[in-house]
This record gives structure tokens, C-alpha cells and sequence, in this order.
């Protein structure tokens, strides 16, 4: 294992995700660990995806998956997300697309009700903080 002082950061802006509406970048990666941005309901031109809360809770979890893969991790390799939400008796129809993507993986987890995200009529947002990796332990150098 290298030690904190030799980790690089290195900023990554996703093909296929829409470009960020401020001052961000869709993901950073810090030695092994990767940061990524809210993720919001969004095709790649940034148009909100329908108002079913289950087609934004598959958009998010879509576009979760191209952060992922262009930071060589996958939805197993992910320690913690936090999944904001306009209405907090949604969080069920959530779960069950978040076990779609997840399978059996658990990771920690934290879910705010607010009043409003960026978007709107967004209902949804998660951003996540995985380990650089895949869960067949391939090197995503």
C-alpha cells in the first residue's frame, strides 16, 4: 500500500454525461479511492429524465455505472453513498432500482430528504465514493 503523501489526484470528466451546471468535475480519483459527483437524472444533453421516480432513480444509477467504468471500479467497489431525495416516502421504489445495480454489495449509506435539487423537477441525486478497482480484482490501470 502507498502512503497518502504519494497519491495523485486526477479529475475526470465522463463521455456521455451531460457537462456539470458549475464549478465541478463528474469525478475525482485520489490513490485508490474515487469521488464522485451528485449524480442527477439527466441524458447526456442534460435533460431531465421523465418525472417517474423510478426512470430518474435508473438514470442516476445509468450514469453512476459511466463514472464507474471510466474510473476502472464498479458497483461492488463502492464504501458510500448519499442519496438525496424531494420526498422521503419514495425511498422504497429507490431501493429496488438500487438493488438492480448493486446485487448483493451493501455499501454504507446515507439518505436526506430536501426541499429541492439543482433541477427542476429532479427528484433524486446520489453521489458516491467507491475504490478504484473491479471486484475480480483486475488492475484498472
Amino acid at each position: 500500500m502507498t502512503s497518502v503523501e504519494s497519491w495523485e489526484r486526477e479529475e475526470f470528466r465522463v463521455p456521455g454525461l451531460a457537462e456539470p451546471i458549475s464549478h465541478y468535475t463528474d469525478a475525482v480519483v485520489a490513490g485508490p479511492l474515487v469521488f464522485i459527483s451528485g449524480c442527477a437524472p439527466v441524458d447526456s444533453s442534460g435533460r431531465l429524465v421523465g418525472s417517474d421516480i423510478r426512470a430518474q432513480a435508473r438514470q442516476v444509477h445509468e450514469n453512476l455505472k459511466l463514472v464507474l467504468d471510466a474510473t476502472g471500479s464498479d458497483f461492488s467497489q463502492i464504501t458510500k453513498v448519499v442519496v438525496y431525495v424531494t420526498d422521503m416516502s419514495e425511498r422504497e421504489a429507490i431501493n429496488d432500482v438500487r438493488r438492480e445495480y448493486f446485487g448483493s454489495a451493501r455499501p454504507a449509506s446515507t439518505l436526506v430528504e430536501v426541499a429541492a435539487l439543482a433541477i427542476p423537477g429532479m427528484r433524486v441525486e446520489i453521489e458516491a465514493t467507491a475504490v478504484r478497482g473491479t471486484a475480480a480484482g483486475a488492475d484498472p490501470a
